[in-house]
């Protein structure tokens, strides 16, 4: 059935497409309405696109009906598809994933609309993307995968994504320029998932190195990339050169003022990566030949994402040093274009209080131009930058909602306390604000935060709670049950900013007590007892199959009972600390017994699956030894990360095939040696279960360990059956509490 299914939505979308080529004139109308035909191809027809709103240069937009058709009438390219989404979800109360895979589900009738009053953008810049989300969510991606996310960042307003792909390409030809044979170029990459962190000047080397096919391929998909997002009027952010050079590079030219940067995660010295100064004169050399080559493959709008300093030290913390700097990076890129925007992310001086203080930040801030250097304010909901550093002294800047980091499965999004943030810094943030963004490290269980951010850059107008629009948007309709749902979960769950670590305690190497290490902090804010009863309201609203009200169910279930693992552990521990050995027997059974059903849970969505992080991985290469690299570095990322301790787990994932071959053995594991030493009068050796489990992790992440993947089940079915189960057991537990770390930990 899937597969006729799909079969029959490429079919309309290929009719739709031939429609709207027939009947659209201007370009941007036709890019609106073959969007329409690739999201809704049933009814792309029934949409009309005109730009015909008189206004100002800022996007706006209303709608109308005209007899069946539902007429979109903008003022500029920007707002067409803001249009469509915004019908799409207020009138048709549907959601648009931005993952291929899951579908677009419309009532029967298309609603006719009363003319709408203007809505227009607040502000003119709404940016989308990290460097990491590359890494931890779409390495592998294809052009069905990126086709979808450009289209779901369209209908969301965004105009300013960032766009790093296929850079490697181009370092390559400017490195073999510069006299660097291949092997010195590629074994200076690192592996396609880690690619986020060598172009961050943070790791060079590992897992290298990068097959020569992949720059190609990589090249290709970005000039689509680009080409598409330019079309649904984006301006996508090109990167630039910001200092970090090949080791080899520092050999061939040994003048060159270069310096190895500090340590970073925990790597050994050898993946450490090379800085050349901004003073030396070979950095403008470099910049220009950079940029004119990108400018050659991928055209240029102008505005770059260049990050000096992500996580690692300057060469120096001296304010003029740091502002001869800044002024040098952006005058090698004006000198090749003069029209250049620099995008800086304001992270380093989030990561970094200790030395990126108001005087270093001031002048390193004011080395550029003002207006020629823009800040992305990070981590709005934690951590304000610019209530910090004085509106960034001017420079404009964008303020942005993180909410996931590592791309990792916890429930996080403080929706009320981002809805008054926001507010805030439209009254107080200063004429210099220019937009509104999110910088997610991965796309993670929580969309409708993204949506709900994006959504607040324009003057909609009033309506229901944004609580009540996420129910009906997730549900289809208006729910009274599910209404009550996200209520409860927007005022007493949804309540704290997603952490720099988390995960639940399920995925996290175990130990007795406490959490193992900083990466997998499983805190909540919240009694769990709460998130069961809007997990229990959820599953009592009518007869609903969408499938993005499948996943909440599975998605909340997961989290609580997750939130339970605790309480089952901490079980365990206390039969240990006993002796009580028929106890810690049963006990232990428990923990397995947990697993096994989390797994089942799990099961009831292909969002919680394995099988296409790997198959992505398995799409790139021709022979079985290349198609084994990919996985293999892709089995890496969301378990080991790298060959120390210092980022084990924290990309980690509740993915059923992940859990029942991975995190459940790993348990396991644990709990059996707890036992047998119990049982045989010795105390448990820690030390020798870590070792035992670093040995365990690092051989799971060869491609011959054979990963068994599940058939997926009904996930309403067995939504109900967990529920069932755990529920009580849950609602008779005292309110959670959060562990404390057994490790002192740094964030890298």
């Amino acid at each position: 059935m899937i597969a006729l299914r799909h079969i029959k939505s490429v079919f309309l979308a290929a009719i739709s497409l031939l429609f709207v080529q027939c009947a659209a004139t201007d370009p941007d109308e036709q890019a609106a309405a073959e969007l329409a035909g690739r999201i809704v191809p049933d009814v792309a027809s029934r949409f009309v696109f005109v730009k015909s709103v008189s206004a100002d240069s800022v996007d706006c937009f209303l709608l109308r009906s005209d007899g069946d058709k539902i007429v979109i009438e903008v003022n500029n390219d920007g707002s067409m598809a803001v249009g469509l989404n915004y019908y799409l979800r207020n009138y048709c109360l549907t959601e648009v994933s931005w993952y291929a895979a899951e579908p677009v589900e419309l009532p029967d009738v298309l609603p006719a609309v009363e003319p709408t009053g203007l809505i227009e953008a607040r502000l003119p810049n709404r940016f989308f993307l990290n460097y990491c989300t590359s890494g931890y969510s779409m390495p592998f991606w294809n052009w069905s995968d990126w086709e979808r996310f450009i289209d779901w960042m369209a209908l969301n307003g965004v105009n300013l994504p960032l766009a790093t792909t296929g850079q490697e390409a181009i370092w390559y030809n400017v490195w073999s320029k510069l006299g660097l044979n291949d092997e010195e170029i590629r074994s200076y990459f690192t592996g396609p998932a880690h690619l986020p962190w060598h172009r961050m000047c943070n790791l060079d080397g590992w897992q290298s190195p990068l097959p020569h096919e992949w720059l190609d391929e990589q090249a290709q998909l970005q000039r689509r990339i680009i080409e598409r997002e330019r079309q649904l009027s984006m301006r996508p952010v090109l990167p630039g050169f910001a200092g970090h050079v090949p080791e080899a590079f520092a050999a061939r030219y040994p003048d060159a003022i270069t310096t190895t940067v500090s340590q970073w995660g925990g790597f050994p010295d050898e993946y450490r990566c090379t800085y050349l100064s901004p003073a030396d004169s070979l950095f403008a050399v470099i910049q220009k030949e950079y940029l004119t080559e990108q400018t050659r493959l991928y055209g240029t709008d102008h505005i770059y994402g260049i990050d000096p300093f992500n996580e690692v030290d300057p060469p120096t913390w001296a304010p003029d040093s740091l502002a001869m700097m800044s002024r040098n990076i952006y005058e090698s890129v004006a000198a090749v274009d003069p029209e250049a925007v620099w995008l800086q992310m304001a992270w380093l001086l989030y990561a970094d209080p200790q030395h990126w203080t108001p005087a270093t930040a001031k002048a390193y801030l004011q080395g550029v131009p003002q207006g020629r250097m823009m800040l992305l304010d990070y981590y709005c909901e934690n951590t304000q930058e610019w209530k910090m550093f004085d509106s960034f002294y001017g420079q404009p800047y964008i303020w942005c909602y993180l909410g996931n980091f590592g791309g990792n499965s916890f429930i996080a999004a403080p929706l009320r306390d981002v809805a008054r943030r926001i507010d805030d810094v439209y009254a107080n943030g200063g004429n210099n604000l220019s937009g509104i963004g999110s910088t997610l490290e991965g796309l993670d269980l929580n969309p409708y935060m993204y949506e709900y951010v994006l959504s607040r850059a324009w003057n909609l107008p009033a309506g229901p709670d944004a609580a009540d629009v996420i129910a009906d948007s997730r549900v289809g309709r208006i729910d009274e049950n599910a209404r009550q749902a996200w209520q409860l979960l927007a005022d007493s769950v949804l309540i704290s900013p997603a952490l720099c670590g988390q995960g639940p305690l399920t995925n996290c190497r175990p130990t007795l007590d406490g959490f193992a290490w900083w990466t997998v902090k499983p805190n909540i804010d919240y009694p769990n007892n709460t998130l069961v009863r809007a997990w229990g309201k959820l599953l009592e609203a009518d007869s609903c199959n969408r499938d993005s009200y499948v996943f909440d169910c599975v998605n909340l279930g997961r989290q609580a009972m997750s939130n339970y693992f605790i309480a089952l552990r901490d079980d365990f521990n206390d039969a240990y600390q006993r002796r009580d050995l028929d106890s810690l027997r049963v006990r232990g059974e428990r923990i397995k017994e947990f697993f096994a059903d989390l797994t089942t849970l799990l099961r009831g969505h292909s969002g919680f699956s394995l099988r296409k992080w790997i198959d992505d991985a398995r799409s790139h290469g021709v022979t079985p030894e290349q198609k084994d690299y990919y996985e293999r570095n892709a089995r890496t990322l969301i378990t080991i990360w790298g060959p120390s301790k210092d980022l084990n787990d924290y990309a980690n994932r509740q993915w059923a095939e992940l859990n029942d071959s991975y995190y459940a053995p790993r348990w396991q594991m644990f709990v059996d040696r707890v036992i047998d030493a119990a049982a045989n009068g010795r105390t448990f050796d820690a030390d020798e279960f870590y070792q035992a489990s670093r040995d365990f992790e690092n051989s799971w992440i060869d491609p011959s360990v054979t990963i068994n993947y599940l058939e997926p089940l009904d996930g309403i079915e067995v939504s109900r059956k967990m529920y069932d189960k755990y529920a009580p057991l849950i609602l008779a537990h005292p309110a959670s509490a959060a562990p404390t770390a057994v490790a002192s930990h740094h964030h890298w």
